[in-house]
């Protein structure tokens, strides 16, 4: 028992960071752009791809089609917090990010799923 509570000290200790990731579909050169609070639900996503249960149903459908191992996933910028900041926003903070990599990537229409 005093392990699973060592266990769950140690789950509870690690520092959960923000950040920006891409789905790469490496054989078309499409990608999906999104931004997570907690990038360790990065596996959660890809449960839902393998599940097909993922919302976005263009990215879905070409998992289905070409197989996960087809797709990379890859961690693109993760936030720096300004903990010295009282007026910092990380969910703002977060959503510039995201937009910046959306307009580098341009994942829209033939290029990407967003």
């Amino acid at each position: 028992m005093d392990r699973k509570k060592e266990l769950k000290q140690q789950y509870q200790e690690i520092e959960i960071v923000a950040g920006v990731y891409q789905i790469k579909n490496n054989t078309n050169g499409k990608s999906f752009v999104e931004s997570t609070r907690n990038l360790k639900t990065i596996n959660g996503v890809r449960f839902t791809l393998n599940n097909n249960t993922h919302l976005n149903k263009g990215l879905q459908s070409e998992w289905n089609e070409f197989g996960k191992e087809a797709f990379s996933i890859e961690i693109l910028e993760r936030l720096k917090k300004d903990e010295g900041n009282p007026f910092f926003n990380e969910r703002e903070a977060l959503k510039e990010m995201e937009q910046k990599w959306l307009d580098e990537l341009k994942p829209y229409g033939e290029n990407g799923y967003n």
